[in-house]
């Protein structure tokens, strides 16, 4: 039987919620709906959140947003995690070379959550990731790619314990992100053919960490008309370059 999440564990909870609503922040009663614990519970954890500068709440609408010390605390991770400035050049290189849409995602748990995003000249965009997006693992091309490139053992673990074909549906029951991670291994990166909104489509090319497990993850999307076959190749191509560059920086 899987132990109730600790306060710690709730509060992340919260935060984790809040930080895919973006500049509109949200209110007590939809936060508590989204994480599944009782208003009074969330108010709670919300205040004592707001007590030490993790939240804030804005005054006159009373929606709840991350707060300001979040932002001194990333700060100071970023020197051990950051990867966004050299990620940004090789979004813009992506984008600028394909004309897609290129994202940089990075793994947390059993999710990859948007970072970052660059839109090239094509004018027709796939609107499925955005900044912020949160995503688990086997879901969109970046959680398939670093999916794919964990251990035999942590792969079994995590579709184990993790139903996504009841949410996802049928194109993601356990065998059919197996045969997807074969083919993401077998090519070097990943293809998500329109599984999440149809006709929105997306590759991606992991980016490893100094233990070489993928840690991060470059995206370009786009409409199904610019992924034929024959063009796969030319953007698998892109997205390892870029990949391996960055890995490098970290290796």
């Amino acid at each position: 039987m899987t132990e109730p999440p600790s306060v710690i564990g709730r509060a992340a909870q919260v935060l984790r919620a809040l930080s895919q609503r973006g500049a509109e922040g949200d209110t007590t009663t939809a936060l508590a709906r989204q994480v599944g614990l009782p208003r009074t519970t969330t108010h709670r954890l919300l205040e004592a959140l707001f007590a030490e500068g993790l939240a804030d709440r804005d005054p006159r609408s009373g929606r709840w947003h991350l707060g300001p010390e979040l932002y001194v605390l990333g700060m100071a991770a970023s020197q051990r995690y950051d990867l966004t400035n050299e990620a940004r050049l090789s979004l813009r290189r992506l984008a600028r070379e394909t004309g897609e849409s290129a994202f940089f995602s990075v793994r947390r748990g059993d999710e990859t959550v948007v970072l970052l995003r660059e839109d090239g000249d094509f004018p027709i965009r796939s609107y499925v990731l955005y900044e912020g997006a949160r995503f688990p693992l086997g879901v969109v091309s970046a959680g398939l790619v670093v999916l794919a490139y964990l251990s035999d053992r942590e792969i079994d673990e995590y579709l184990a314990r993790t139903d996504l074909q009841s949410r996802w549906g049928v194109s993601h029951s356990e065998a059919a992100i197996r045969d997807r991670l074969a083919a993401t291994r077998a090519d070097g990166w990943s293809l998500n053919p329109g599984l999440i909104v149809e006709g929105s489509w997306g590759m991606a090319a992991a980016v490893f960490d100094a233990a070489v497990s993928p840690g991060w993850a470059l995206t370009i999307t786009g409409i199904e008309s610019r992924f034929r076959p024959e063009r796969q190749p030319v953007l698998g191509r892109l997205l390892l370059e870029e990949a391996h560059r960055l890995t490098r920086l970290v290796a």
